[in-house]
């Protein structure tokens, strides 16, 4: 408000002072002269200092936003850490109590040693979700899309575990609330590492449709297939079980069929058929 008064109330007053006092010393010509000269001394003395302020102002601004910024990246990290790797490690280390005092007791089981290795495989898996966000490139000022989101992580995981990635996303961006997209790609993120680990394909299609009451979203792939009658149970697949976790708890329907053709990973939410 200062920049933009300070100029027009000292024109004023120097006007009403030329006109009413310096007319018998200063002629029109000079007054009109002295005008902008008098304005342009008076924004080097007074002005400059203000612009200086707010330059100052600005990049103070600038600066409580990129710490704004980091701290809630480190929050959203801290989040993550505590909700999944903290409290996975305790439950380790209650698991690991309970097997030693079982050795103790001479009663060791194979479903403690087997509830173990979940937990060490959820931890392993939290690990590598946190890795993977963080070296998600920023490619430009404006937010991601949720099928750019996609293909990134996608591209990342290809490279990691060489497999050739199709997509066919048509899943709106509205339909999935930040939360939801947050899991979905977990979930998709987990099917692409069990593609390499289980049925070694070397082909995978990823397709997305619908909308937000009712949509689905499939990753084929062209493996061996997992051999077994129930996939969820199949030994040590505990990828599977924490996808199926993830999917139950957001409300969705998550079904894995497989066979000699290859397997089907399926999530759909509002029913099956589009």
């Amino acid at each position: 408000m200062l920049i933009l008064l300070l100029p027009t109330v000292m024109v004023g007053i120097w006007e009403v002072v030329r006109h009413q006092f310096l007319m018998p010393y200063i002629s029109m010509d000079l007054g009109n002269f002295l005008t902008p000269v008098l304005v342009f001394l008076f924004s080097i003395v007074l002005l400059v200092p203000l612009f200086t302020v707010m330059e100052r102002n600005g990049r103070e601004l600038e600066q409580e936003r990129a710490q704004k910024t980091a701290m809630e990246a480190r929050d959203t990290l801290a989040k993550e850490l505590h909700d999944g790797m903290a409290q996975s490690l305790f439950l380790l280390s209650v698991r690991i109590e309970r097997l030693e005092q079982s050795r103790k007791n001479g009663e060791i089981s194979a479903d403690n040693i087997d509830q173990i290795k979940k937990t060490v495989h959820e931890v392993n898996r939290y690990v590598r979700e946190a890795i993977s966000n963080l070296k998600v490139p920023v490619s430009g000022p404006e937010p991601f899309s949720l099928e750019q989101s996609v293909q990134e992580q996608l591209t990342h995981i290809a490279g990691e575990v060489s497999v050739d990635v199709l997509l066919d996303w048509k899943l709106p961006e509205d339909a999935l609330n930040p939360a939801e997209q947050a899991e979905l790609l977990a979930c998709i993120r987990e099917a692409m590492i069990n593609v390499r680990k289980h049925t070694r394909a070397g082909k995978v299609a990823i397709s997305g449709q619908g909308i937000a009451e009712q949509w689905r979203v499939a990753i084929t792939d062209d493996g061996a297939g997992i051999r077994h009658e129930d996939p969820f149970a199949v030994s040590g697949s505990y990828g599977l079980r924490i996808m199926k976790e993830r999917a139950e708890g957001m409300g969705w329907l998550l079904t894995v069929r497989s066979g000699n053709s290859g397997t089907l990973v399926e999530i759909t939410k509002g029913g099956s058929s589009l």
